[in-house]
C-alpha cells in the first residue's frame, strides 16, 4: 500500500494505523497520530483501517522553549 507519512511517500505492507507506526520504528505513548488531517487516538490504532494514498501524521512533543 503507497502512504505518505511525515511527507514522504513509502510502501508498506500494513494495514492498520499501529502496523504502520511499528514498522517505521514509532514507539512512545506521547506520540501524535493523524490520517487524512484527523486525528488518531492512541486506543484507536490497532483498529484504525488505512486506504492507499492515505496520508500520516506523527507527531513528537519538542523540548525547549
Amino acid at each position: 500500500m503507497k502512504l505518505t507519512v511525515n511527507g514522504e511517500e513509502h510502501e508498506l505492507l500494513a494495514v492498520t494505523l499501529a502496523e504502520v507506526l511499528q514498522r517505521l520504528d514509532f514507539e512512545g505513548d506521547w506520540l501524535a497520530t493523524a490520517v487524512n488531517g484527523e486525528l488518531v487516538q492512541k486506543a484507536d490504532r490497532s483498529s484504525y483501517r488505512l486506504q492507499d494514498s492515505d496520508r500520516i501524521e506523527i507527531l513528537s512533543p519538542m523540548q525547549g522553549g
